[in-house]
């Protein structure tokens, strides 16, 4: 039976890279996993602490919802001004009161012009919501639109080559 994941890009963009990195990764571990992809983090609420009541808003029970009953988690985010999209943040914000992370097996990429402190910040907060990853479940892809077309096609075969590795160390990890 094909293992449950979800996955978030943390670009609002319909034709994001980070997608495009992540249909890659679904299509590369078809045979293994099942890829279900959050594309509203748009029309969530802003975090505020006073709304994280059990009575939280439907689309915040929905995702933490599609977290906790995930068999993983795939993030792709870009890097907005040498951090995370708020978009991104604020969905994650509102999973801090819950367990819906821990122990969660994640993979996760930052796909961006540099993504340094983003991939940093990222893996810290994946850390302190208690979700499993290794460093080989983690990818740092600089430059992402020289290596993914418009299309969507990966263009480099070494970020080619490094998603293989992801999605089998993914895979690894979700046994």
């Amino acid at each position: 039976m094909k293992k449950k994941i979800i996955a978030i890009s943390g670009s609002t963009r319909s034709l994001s890279s980070n997608l495009s990195i992540i249909k890659k990764i679904a299509a590369l571990t078809a045979e293994e996993l099942e890829f279900e992809v959050v594309n509203d983090l748009a029309d969530m609420p802003h975090f505020n602490p006073d709304l994280d009541t059990p009575d939280v808003p439907a689309a915040v029970a929905a995702f933490r919802n599609r977290i906790d009953t995930a068999d993983g988690v795939l993030i792709c985010t870009p890097e907005y001004v040498f951090s995370l999209p708020g978009a991104l943040k604020n969905v994650l914000e509102w999973t801090v009161s819950t367990v819906v992370f821990s122990d969660k097996p994640v993979a996760l990429i930052t796909a961006s012009a540099s993504g340094e402190i983003a991939h940093e910040s990222l893996q810290l907060l994946m850390r302190t919501l208690g979700a499993k990853f290794t460093e080989e479940t983690t990818l740092l892809i600089q430059s992402p639109k020289a290596k993914v077309s418009a299309s969507g096609d990966i263009t480099d075969e070494q970020t080619l080559q490094q998603l293989k590795r992801l999605g089998e160390a993914f895979i690894r990890l979700l046994k």
